[in-house]
This record gives C-alpha cells, sequence and structure tokens, in this order.
C-alpha cells in the first residue's frame, strides 16, 4: 500500500516549528504498510519526530477508568451461532485420592497435555512482560521512571523508568523470543481460528495479557491473517503499548488494504500520538466504522496543537502549559511531543515540581520502541528535556544517563550538547560539595555547590544542600534564603521546608517555624524531629506572647 502524502506531510508539519531546527516529523518516513524491513531502520520508520522528547519519571498512577475509554473489540467471532469454545482441559480421574493428587504433582511436561502447555506459554507471556497482574488495561505499571519514559512509573520515581530498568526491558525481549517460541509449537496444534476465539474471551474479560499471548499463538500458525494482527492491535492497546500497536495496525492494512475496522484502529491511534492528519486520513478509510464525530474530534485536536505552535513562539508559556492541556484532554493523551511541551513550558515558567508531574504522566515507551517509531532524532529531543525535568528534581544519575542516550543517538544537536556539558558540571559540583560536607568542610562544601548553581541558579537539591551548609556556620538568614527559593520551584520539597522551619527556630522567628512545623506535620506524622520542632517552637510561641499580654 503506497504511502499517501497526506501523511507524508503531516509528518514533518506542525512541530516542525515548535521543536526546532529539523521539525518533529522527519521528511522521509516509512510507508503505513508496516513493512518489517523498512522499519529495522530507525531513520526510515514512519512517522520520524526530530529534536523532541522526555524522560518520564516514575510517574503517576495511570486513570483505568480512563483507558477503559480507549479500549477497543477485537474481531467478532465470525459464526455467531457457534457455541462457546471451552479451553482445552485435562480429564481427571473420577475419584482422585490422596494417593493419586500426590502423583499428578511428578507428572512429566509432555504428559500435562495442550491446556497445560498453553497455561505455560501465557504465563511465559506474563514474566517476560513483568505484568503479572489482572485487569492491566493501564498505561504504566508500578515500579517503572520516564524517560522516553525513563519511569521511576513514579510511582518510584506514570513513572520514572531508570537505564537500568531499560535494561531490563532490553533482556525481556529474549524472554519474549522463548515465549513465541513456545507458542509457535503450541498453535500447530490448534486451529488459528479457535486461538483468536479464546483471545477474544480474554479480552472481553479484562485479561489483555492472555489475550495477547493467544493472538501471537493464531499469528504464528497464520501470519498472513490481517484480522489477528488487528485484534493483537487491540490487546496492545489496552496495556498501553501503543507504538506497537500502531505497527500492528500497519501490518494489517497492508495485508488487506481495505480492512476498515484496522484503518479506523489506526485513526483513533494516531489521534492519541496527536498526528491529526494521520489520522484523518484512516479515518476517511474506516468505511461504516468511522462517522462524522470522529473528523470532528480530530480537528478539534488539531486546533489546541496549532495554538501550542503559536505559544511556544510568542515564548507564552501560560499560553502554552493551557493549550498541551487542552490538547490532552481532547484526545492525544499518548503524545510524548506534547507532554514534552508542557514540562519544557513549566521548566521555563520556574515550576519545577509541576514539570516533574507531567513527566510522570507521560505514556512510558521503551528505548527501542521510541527509537523505531521516532527515529534517534526524534527520541533523542525528548530525552533532552526529561533530562532537564530529571536534574531540576535532583534525580541526577538519571538526567546523566538520559541526556548521555541523546548525545549518543543526536551527536550533531547543539543543544544536546549545551544540555551535557551543564549536566556534568552540575553533577560534578554536587558529587564535590557532598564529599566536602562528609569531612565537615562546610565552607568549601558550600562553595562547590555555589559552582553547581552557576549553572543552574533555580536547582533546588543544590539550593537545599547550601542552606544546610549554611545553617551548619550559623549563617541562618542565608539558609532561610536558599531554602525558600528552593520551595519556589518545588512547593512539596520537603528537605527544603524542614531546614527553612530549622533556621527559623534558631532565628526565633517562632510564627514561620511553625507554621512550616504544622505542613510537614501532615506530611510526616511519625517523623521524631517535625515534633520536636514544632513541640518546642509553640511552646516558644506561647511564652512570647503570654509576655506580651503582660
Amino acid at each position: 500500500m503506497a504511502e499517501n502524502p497526506m501523511e507524508k506531510r503531516s509528518r514533518r508539519g506542525l512541530f516542525g516549528f515548535v521543536f526546532g531546527r529539523r521539525g518533529l516529523w522527519s521528511k522521509k518516513c516509512n510507508t503505513d504498510n508496516g513493512n518489517k524491513t523498512t522499519m529495522r531502520s530507525s531513520n526510515a520508520s514512519a512517522p520520524c519526530t526530530s529534536n523532541i522528547q522526555f524522560t518520564k519519571s516514575p510517574c503517576n498512577e495511570t486513570n483505568p477508568k480512563k483507558l477503559q475509554e480507549h479500549k477497543v473489540s477485537p474481531e467478532p467471532i465470525q459464526n455467531q451461532n457457534q457455541t462457546q469454545i471451552q479451553r482445552p482441559i485435562s480429564k481427571p480421574s473420577s475419584n482422585p485420592g490422596p494417593v493419586q493428587q500426590q502423583a499428578r504433582k511428578v507428572v512429566p511436561r509432555e504428559s500435562i497435555g495442550l491446556s497445560g502447555e498453553l497455561e505455560s506459554m501465557i504465563m511465559d507471556n506474563q514474566k517476560a512482560k513483568g505484568m503479572m497482574f489482572g485487569n492491566l488495561g493501564n498505561l504504566k505499571q508500578q515500579g517503572t521512571t520516564a524517560f522516553g519514559n525513563q519511569t521511576t512509573v513514579q510511582n518510584n520515581g506514570y513513572g520514572r523508568k531508570t537505564m537500568e530498568d531499560e535494561r531490563r526491558t532490553t533482556s525481556v525481549s529474549n524472554n519474549q523470543d522463548q515465549s513465541g517460541s513456545l507458542c509457535r509449537a503450541i498453535s500447530t496444534r490448534m486451529d488459528p481460528e479457535t486461538l483468536k476465539i479464546m483471545g477474544n474471551e480474554d479480552y472481553k474479560n479484562g485479561n489483555f495479557v492472555e489475550a495477547l499471548a493467544l493472538y501471537d499463538a493464531a499469528i504464528a500458525i497464520d501470519p498472513k491473517k490481517a484480522a489477528y494482527r488487528s485484534n493483537k492491535s487491540a490487546a496492545l492497546t489496552a496495556l498501553g503499548r501503543i507504538l506497537e500497536a500502531v505497527f500492528e495496525c500497519r501490518e494489517a492494512i497492508r495485508m488487506e488494504p481495505h480492512y476498515h475496522r484496522a484503518h479506523h484502529r489506526l485513526a483513533n491511534l494516531y489521534l492519541r500520538l496527536g498526528e491529526v492528519e494521520n489520522s484523518i486520513y484512516h479515518i476517511k478509510r474506516s468505511g461504516p466504522e468511522a462517522d462524522q464525530e470522529d473528523i470532528m474530534k480530530a480537528k478539534t485536536v488539531q486546533m489546541h496543537l496549532n495554538k501550542c505552535t503559536d505559544a511556544k513562539r510568542l515564548r507564552d508559556w501560560n499560553s502554552l502549559i493551557k493549550e498541551t492541556r487542552n490538547t490532552i484532554a481532547s484526545g492525544a493523551d499518548a503524545a510524548p511531543q506534547v507532554y514534552a511541551l508542557q514540562a519544557e513550558a513549566f521548566l521555563k515558567s520556574y515550576r519545577h515540581q509541576e514539570a516533574d508531574d507531567v513527566l510522570s504522566r507521560c505514556p512510558v515507551f521503551d528505548v527501542e520502541m521510541n527509537t523505531k517509531y521516532y527515529g534517534p532524532i526524534g527520541y533523542a529531543g525528548f530525552l533532552v528535556v526529561w533530562a532537564q525535568v530529571h536534574m531540576s528534581s535532583g534525580r541526577f544519575q538519571e538526567a546523566v544517563e538520559a541526556i548521555q542516550l541523546a548525545n549518543k543517538l543526536d551527536r550533531n544537536n547543539r543543544e544536546v550538547s549545551m544540555v551535557l556539558r551543564r549536566v556534568h558540571a552540575i553533577t560534578t559540583a554536587r558529587s564535590k560539595g557532598n564529599d566536602f560536607f562528609k569531612a565537615g568542610r562546610f565552607q568549601e562544601a558550600s562553595a562547590a555547590y555555589g559552582e553547581g548553581l552557576d549553572h543552574d541558579s533555580r536547582n533546588s537539591v543544590l539550593l537545599c544542600n547550601r542552606a544546610a551548609c549554611l545553617f551548619k556556620m550559623g549563617q541562618f538568614h542565608r539558609a532561610v534564603e536558599d531554602s525558600t527559593a528552593a520551595l519556589t520551584v518545588r512547593p512539596a520539597y520537603a528537605k527544603a521546608r524542614l531546614r527553612r522551619a530549622d533556621s527559623n527556630a534558631k532565628l526565633g522567628n517562632w510564627e514561620l517555624a511553625v507554621g512550616d512545623y504544622e505542613i510537614l506535620r501532615k506530611e510526616t506524622p511519625e517523623d521524631d524531629q517535625v515534633i520536636r520542632g514544632l513541640m518546642e517552637a509553640q511552646n516558644h510561641l506561647v511564652k512570647r506572647r503570654g509576655r506580651e499580654n503582660l
């Protein structure tokens, strides 16, 4: 299926201006047919982005209810009169006794039968994906940091995935290959339509991982059936694996160019990724699957994207924050470039905590999928932003890993080189300052943190660390100033608030100290240091007010 001119134009349109010199969509992109040979080249993968991407910080929990809105049904069972097919099960003995039950534990694997093998296949698939859950219709799982999501899926830091997580994800692909081999072995003994029907049942019950394994099994025996690819795309979408779902839909359309349901699915996926022209192109080829409401929704997203472009050009950060929110709410809820724009706007406004919140909500796609879909240059652009978000929140190691990967992917990008130098300077200064502080050399530690602040004057962690040095040296007024500066960009930074409360207590500013201690008490009710500080400040405040009333 030849690539349509509209799809080609859309990849280099809207965000070309927004993200800099090369444009978000590269001019040479793959066809929409999902040809696996052409997809191997990272530069050739369709749609390619240029300079923008961010890393995900372990993120906020995704709303499962929201995911259900995007849930799409798999292909219906072709024969409506067909009775429901049950999974093959091993027939137990009619009168199992203790001896028989014990013997069952040592039955050889080859004696387990098809049902046992299928269960094993599904379990392997779950383990390989790290998803031993029930209904997995969420975009992220607990414990991932985003950087392209680096998702510490914060949920450790919507999710921040660290580089170690990415390496672990890479090793998972080997497990997937093994699971796929078992899948192929089992599928040769079953009718693919039966596997598809079983997958449909699991999908309807919310068992998306199991459904995915069954669709994979059907594909293994009949790889040329477009419906299996389309259903697999639905399962991947429900699991939040949007980019993989796009590739599967493209493959289904390549096999069957007039496949209306696959076109409609792909249109919805493109809309969620913020690729409006591609979405409209496939809506128009969806036949009875689409209606005018789909077109109107796509045009609404396009309107907000255009406003994002204007706000970025005018450096109107407040408007950019507003329009990126509207874009996401209108349907582009899985578009990394939109989250990147929003995070950048918060960084430029010195609202670092909110920038980190954006990172935690950004969908998490692994390095391989990001590079394959957006191209190395596009993915590097996202990583530049996420590296800065990590740095502003004090996750120095994640920032270093993100920007180093960006530099590896796009060595000729001047912005990448600039951020890389800045990140290294700040991390070196912090490390030096920490060493001096541990040695009790507070003056030198304060100077070292100051060197880092020369490169990033609003870095909350460096400000808080320097406030600790000033407190140790008895310079309480300056300690209050640095702590306040840190809280300005990160209001929820508990360590900076405690530092300011202690410094105000030393200065006799009991009202201010009590105010900070009370906030900390609500957040950490079991913290003994906070409890003691609050009681002491309250006692001094009562005494002073008593003297004033005499």
